[in-house]
């Protein structure tokens, strides 16, 4: 269908570039190397998203609001994110960030120019209350709360497109036709409809497009394989 775009973009690893929202706001407290070794845990598969939010919880008590700040301003955002929510929003399509991170991280977005944020709940910092287990998103949430979204816009799912970079996106790679691997992994790159390595995101944005405009053109089928489609690091394409 013709109409506006749903653009939906992992936070971890997709817009922070080789880090995380953990990671970045552990680097202020002190406890980075726990939450290295978490990740790690994590992309082994022997903690799940909820066990990695109890842990954090434990480890942040001492969080404040400020730190959170420090944490978001400081942190590497990838290049040519400004640009991209400007011209999604010029062109009346919608960005979405949807990532299991805090919601207390992941909300300074909008003021960037992200339209909706959906990510794991956690009691505003510094801490008073306690972490609700329901509230954390696990990686299959990410189709639900696009298929919410897309919905309320009066969108199917060949007007979104997802940007991602590992295990987390897997179910939402899955589930649409429109993906772009951003510094991915491999098993992420091989479900992808394009690929991309670099620090711009003007170019996964502009591979994302041209998925959409190619299937609407010619009515069916992937745009772009796996293999193909791929933009070298540092090129930017419009």
């Amino acid at each position: 269908m013709d109409g506006p775009l749903l653009h939906v973009f992992d936070m971890d690893g997709t817009l922070l570039r080789d880090t995380s929202a953990s990671l970045e706001i552990a680097a202020r407290l002190g406890c980075a190397g726990e939450i290295r070794a978490l990740e790690a845990e994590f992309a082994a598969g022997a903690v799940d998203t909820r066990g990695f939010a109890a842990a954090l919880y434990d480890l942040w008590r001492h969080l404040t609001p400020g730190v959170v700040a420090e944490a978001f301003d400081g942190a590497p955002w990838i290049g040519g994110l400004p640009e991209v929510l400007a011209d999604i929003r010029a062109r009346g399509d919608r960005a979405v960030v949807v990532t299991m991170s805090p919601d207390f991280f992941a909300d300074r977005l909008r003021g960037l120019g992200v339209d909706d944020v959906v990510a794991s709940g956690f009691p505003p910092p510094p801490f008073r209350s306690a972490l609700d287990p329901a509230r954390i998103l696990v990686p299959g949430d990410k189709v639900t709360a696009v298929d919410r979204l897309r919905a309320a816009h009066g969108l199917d799912r060949d007007s979104c497109v997802a940007y991602g970079d590992s295990g987390s996106d897997v179910p939402l790679f899955a589930a649409l036709r429109h993906t772009v691997a951003v510094n991915a992994t491999p098993g992420l790159r091989a479900l992808a409809g394009a690929g991309y390595d670099g620090d711009d995101l003007r170019a996964a944005y502009a591979l994302g497009r041209g998925l959409c405009a190619r299937t609407r053109t010619s009515g069916y089928g992937r745009a772009v394989g796996p293999s193909t489609g791929t933009v070298p690091e540092g090129r930017v394409t419009r």
